[in-house]
């Protein structure tokens, strides 16, 4: 799969009571919802993530506090800051990703495309960049 991170708006309605934010498969989640999960109460100077997926695709927002995510694929490495829940973070194929900065008021909130599967990680930073190197040789 072709791998690739962006930033996406997550567009709410808004009025004297203020926001609403809505989801839905293949509408403004741009794949089949199978999974929600929800990262709280992080310990401050923490950082977390240190992983890729095979083929995963997730979406990832802050409804509160901020995070900084370093990703990495093939072509780049960026840092992107979360910190409001009108900008995501779209995430699908072979992507290093980093959790750092993480405030104590941070929720980071994860829409995936597929139910746990401990197979699809790739946890270790040298496994991850030999498979780039043989995704790349295959170009």
């Amino acid at each position: 799969m072709y791998s690739k991170f962006t930033e996406i708006d997550l567009n709410s309605i808004d009025d004297e009571r203020g926001k609403l934010f809505s989801f839905e498969s293949m509408k403004n989640i741009p794949f089949e919802l199978k999974r929600v999960y929800i990262l709280t109460s992080s310990n401050q100077g923490y950082s977390r993530g240190f992983h890729a997926h095979k083929k995963l695709k997730q979406l990832i927002f802050c409804p509160t506090g901020s995070c900084d995510f370093v990703v990495e694929d093939l072509s780049k490495k960026k840092t992107i800051h979360l910190n409001s829940p009108n900008k995501g973070l779209l995430i699908e194929g072979v992507v290093w990703r980093e959790m750092h900065n993480i405030s104590s008021d941070c929720s980071i909130v994860v829409f995936a495309d597929e139910y746990y599967d401990e197979d699809d990680y790739i946890r270790d930073y040298n496994d991850f960049l030999k498979i780039l190197g043989e995704r790349n040789e295959k170009k």
